[in-house]
């Protein structure tokens, strides 16, 4: 993971993604965007969302907010993070 800026991790549901990215990352913060809260901050503003999170995330349920992966490209770049993205593998295009 100290590699990719974002790496993003994919398989069944139940399969133990969230645990296996919260024991390599523990000093990550964690955010799931089943949370209505989080969910409607990432979608009004992709930008600030990942601003909030400069010193690595991992963003659970990454497919309720698919507009916030366009955000990525012009971040990365210049802010040397790591992110973890997480969800079910049925959920990604």
């Amino acid at each position: 993971m100290s590699k990719f800026p974002i790496v993003a991790i994919t398989g069944p549901r139940q399969a133990g993604k969230t645990t296996l990215c919260r024991m390599l990352k523990p000093e990550y913060k964690y955010v799931n965007l089943e949370d209505i809260s989080a969910r409607e901050f990432a979608k009004s503003d992709p930008k600030g969302f990942l601003e909030t999170y400069q010193n690595g995330v991992i963003i659970d349920e990454i497919q309720y907010v698919p507009e916030l992966t366009s955000s990525f490209g012009g971040m990365f770049p210049v802010m040397k993070w790591t992110s973890s993205l997480k969800g079910d593998s049925n959920s990604w295009p």
